[in-house]
């Protein structure tokens, strides 16, 4: 039976009479690598430092490892935090930095040594260990950061937005260091950013949030290819995947413009004439030939990437939509072409931006359990 590492229940949060977190419920699976995502003010960073206890519940209940800590202080609950800003002590070494944590709860020297000695191998920083933080470069700073919170050996880590402070590069290496500590380790680790690329390489599960819900839950696959709802659809991909506004003409197809695009649902989902949203991502939108079921568009504008172009272009109707252009053959401004895709590769959502699936299939849902 697999056993839950973190289990939050109903969980409000309101300043005054402003409620900012609306009953969430979610099921974290003990040793798994669950990231919360969405826009800024969704509400992700208040969610985690409530289950820190660093932040106090308006209702609902949490628990830890079978244990109910909603009340308990944040040094009791079997937690330990990574923020944002490295919150080191400048005066210190990284080693008194390191230590410092656990001298306060008076562990006694031997096993303080012991545990410093332990994260700076698994950290690679024991030539670090007699410098002071002035001395050391932004991912330094967050190793050592990470390996204060790894010495107190937690049963789960919270990080919030770790990297947020790291150039580009540093950033996709420090991603890797994480995900190497989560093997290494095996802890429950709760991940916050506004970064879905960090979401998509770093996580078991993803939880998407906005205005204090959870919009869905599931692996970054699931979540990638199968959106719950057009705001998941538009949040997570880079680029965008494209949701083109339409309507249902019958027997199996929608309009977008003149053309007649098939969807695989039917009119036993929705009625001619009713609004949907088509979903598809750059990579499916392939260049062709003029003909039936392909779009026309016009690119307005191209990025070169070496193995890869994004092609950013306008249809016929004033919509626009992203294409993945991996031919070696150039595309120019103004240039015009036909795209077409696999009907497999559509997501069709209804008018209030729910996701469609054909018949045969399991409904969408708003995912609330990891």
């Amino acid at each position: 039976m697999t056993e839950t590492g973190v289990v939050l229940t109903d969980i409000r949060k309101s300043f005054g009479n402003l409620e900012v977190i609306h009953g969430i419920d979610l099921m974290i699976t003990e040793g798994s690598f669950v990231v919360f995502v969405g826009p800024s003010g969704c509400g992700k960073s208040t969610l985690l430092r409530m289950i820190a206890g660093l932040e106090e519940v308006t209702d609902g209940e949490i628990e830890i490892k079978g244990r109910n800590v909603t009340d308990l202080d944040p040094s009791d609950r079997g937690i330990a935090m990574v923020f944002q800003s490295y919150a080191l002590y400048p005066h210190m070494s990284v080693r008194e930095n390191l230590a410092f944590g656990l001298k306060m709860a008076r562990t006694p020297e031997r096993e303080i040594d012991a545990r410093v000695r332990a994260a700076s191998a698994i950290l690679k920083i024991d030539p670090l260990l007699e410098r002071r933080p002035g001395q050391l470069s932004g991912g330094q700073r967050q190793r050592v950061a990470i390996g204060r919170a790894i010495v107190r050996k937690p049963d789960v880590f919270l990080f919030d937005e770790p990297l947020s402070n790291l150039d580009a590069e540093l950033r996709v290496s420090m991603r890797i260091e994480i995900a190497r500590l989560h093997r290494e380790l095996g802890n429950t680790m709760i991940y916050v950013t506004h970064d879905q690329t960090e979401a998509m390489t770093l996580a078991d599960m993803i939880v998407v949030l906005r205005d204090g819900r959870v919009e869905q839950t599931g692996s970054p696959r699931e979540i990638y290819e199968n959106p719950a709802n057009t705001f998941v659809a538009g949040f997570i991909g880079s680029p965008r995947m494209n949701l083109l506004k339409t309507e249902y003409a019958g027997d199996g197809s929608a309009w977008i413009g003149k053309n007649r695009i098939a969807t695989q649902i039917d009119d036993k989902q929705v009625a001619a004439g009713d609004r949907l949203t088509l979903g598809i991502r750059p990579e499916h939108m392939n260049v062709g030939t003029d003909g039936e079921g392909t779009m026309r568009a016009r690119v307005d504008f191209f990025e070169y990437l070496g193995g890869t172009q994004f092609l950013y272009c306008q249809l016929e109707d004033g919509q626009t939509v992203t294409a993945e252009h991996r031919s070696p053959v150039p595309v120019q401004a103004g240039e015009i072409l036909h795209f077409r895709w696999q009907a497999d590769d559509l997501r069709v959502f209804d008018a209030e931006g729910l996701r469609l699936r054909p018949l045969d299939r399991c409904t969408a849902q708003r995912g609330q359990s990891i």
